[in-house]
């Protein structure tokens, strides 16, 4: 009998960012297993304490898996998929953050920690991973692309 073994080779902050990768796998014929995705799910405020949920893949598709993860763009984009750049030094490296940064956000999150109740009221920014710039974006009328020109 052949025994395998999984290989973690991503690491994520909460289960529905595990499960849509895990799909993206699984769609090239990638075996996935999930670790910690259900604790998670029941308190998502241990997710840092235990390291996440750990996405696992059997030992010999690990390359190919992490090929795939590569492959993957990991920055942000705005409602019609381009690339949000960063106000500060153009930099395309954006990442979504959560911050309590009010006294509403604050009275939220001790009421949230005491009451068990979610979801907190968090504010959410952008931040430059290159310049650690923090911005929020700022939304744009979007052109119609039908629209036809005489």
């Amino acid at each position: 009998m052949k025994t395998e073994t999984f290989t973690t080779v991503a690491v994520f902050q909460y289960s529905s960012e595990a499960m849509i990768i895990k799909g993206r796998l699984e769609s090239e014929g990638i075996e996935v297993f999930l670790a910690d995705n259900l604790t998670i799910d029941t308190d998502p405020l241990v997710s840092q304490a235990i390291g996440g949920v750990k996405l696992k893949v059997l030992s010999y598709q690990a390359f190919e898996a992490k090929e795939i993860l590569n492959a993957i763009k990991h920055y942000s984009v705005d409602d019609v998929g381009q690339a949000i750049h960063c106000p500060n030094c153009n930099s395309i490296h954006i990442e979504l953050f959560s911050t309590i940064k009010n006294f509403k956000a604050l009275v939220a999150f001790v009421v949230g920690i005491l009451f068990s109740a979610l979801p907190f009221y968090t504010r959410h920014k952008f931040r430059c991973e290159l310049c650690k710039t923090e911005f929020d974006l700022k939304t744009k009328p979007v052109s119609n692309p039908l629209k036809v020109v005489r």
